[in-house]
């Protein structure tokens, strides 16, 4: 009885924000704001990296990396609950459903593994630097981004499989604002013991593990900064891991409050500010906080501004003419 209801069901209904409809375009203003910032700052930091030979580093290629993950982040819900907002139908397909959860997951997993890649990068980077080229060479750090891809998409299918392979009794009404892993468990009517079995386990190897390898290289890297004896030269090793950590306890605090943590504490009303937060915000916030205080960037970023400039000469004929 059970497998027939779960064939039954084509479609989710997702119930979303539960404001007042006045709010509704307010909400859809804020998010499309939100969204926009967020493709604008992460395309141009990918154009950025991948344009200027001045930045074809470790650095700046797992940057570019994490800026193709955070459009691959906000596309996979933001745009779905945008449409949600201004609509009366607030439904999402089976297949719609289980699409979005893979790509969100597969997301969220390869960010918290680039991130740990990233710390590794600035470990190397900090506290041997003179054999840096040797050690994070374009072999190396390839392989790093391609394992961080493979582990979130092995994570994702995992989940993806285990959340739809659960039966799904008569109740299709979401109480969330997308396709995710734990309103998903709360509505099936099987057992998820399982699913909540891998959520934390797995969740420790791609959530917790690369957050303690990312805590002890910046343990390793603040004892090196602290024995530089140029006051300049510590602040330009600072300067360096500012970024990286801001988004570090950013996104870290809030997927590891969303993912690794019983089922049976959540409260979907009280999670959904942190899911905005680490879904909605943080893809937004990353391209700033690493723009803000980068001088390679702004650099790049004045050069191909020049180059889209037409030379004055010509300006000045046409005004002439």
């Amino acid at each position: 009885m059970e497998r027939k209801n779960q064939t039954a069901l084509t479609e989710f209904i997702i119930l979303g924000f539960s404001n007042p409809n006045e709010l509704q375009f307010l909400l859809f203003t804020i998010f499309f704001l939100t969204y926009f910032c967020t493709l604008g700052g992460n395309i141009l930091i990918i154009l950025i990296t991948v344009t200027d030979p001045h930045l074809h580093t470790p650095m700046y290629y797992f940057l570019g990396n994490l800026a193709f993950i955070d459009i691959c982040y906000t596309t996979s819900n933001v745009p779905q609950m945008m449409v949600h907002l201004l609509s009366k139908k607030k439904s999402i397909s089976y297949v719609g459903c289980v699409v979005q959860l893979f790509a969100f997951v597969f997301s969220v997993g390869s960010e918290s593994l680039l991130l740990a890649a990233m710390a590794y990068d600035r470990y190397i980077a900090i506290c041997n630097p003179l054999r840096y080229s040797v050690i994070m060479n374009k072999v190396v750090y390839n392989q790093l981004a391609a394992s961080c891809w493979a582990a979130g998409f092995l994570n994702s299918l995992v989940h993806t499989v285990l959340t739809f392979h659960l039966p799904f009794c008569g109740n299709n009404q979401i109480n969330y604002f997308f396709c995710d892993i734990p309103p998903l468990l709360l509505l099936s009517c099987g057992n998820t013991s399982v699913n909540e079995l891998a959520l934390l386990s797995i969740g420790v190897f791609i959530g917790w593990t690369p957050f303690l390898c990312i805590v002890l290289s910046y343990i390793c890297i603040i004892s090196t900064i602290f024995r530089i004896h140029s006051s300049e030269g510590r602040r330009k090793a600072f300067s360096t891991c500012a970024s990286h950590l801001a988004i570090v306890f950013l996104f870290y605090g809030s997927a590891i409050f969303t993912y690794v943590r019983p089922i049976s504490t959540y409260s979907l009303k009280k999670d959904r500010l942190i899911s905005v937060l680490y879904s909605v915000v943080t893809p937004m916030l990353n391209p700033i906080i690493y723009t803000l205080k980068n001088k390679d960037i702004k650099e790049a970023v004045k050069t191909i501004g020049s180059k889209w400039q037409p030379p004055i000469s010509s300006l000045d004929s046409k005004l002439t003419y």
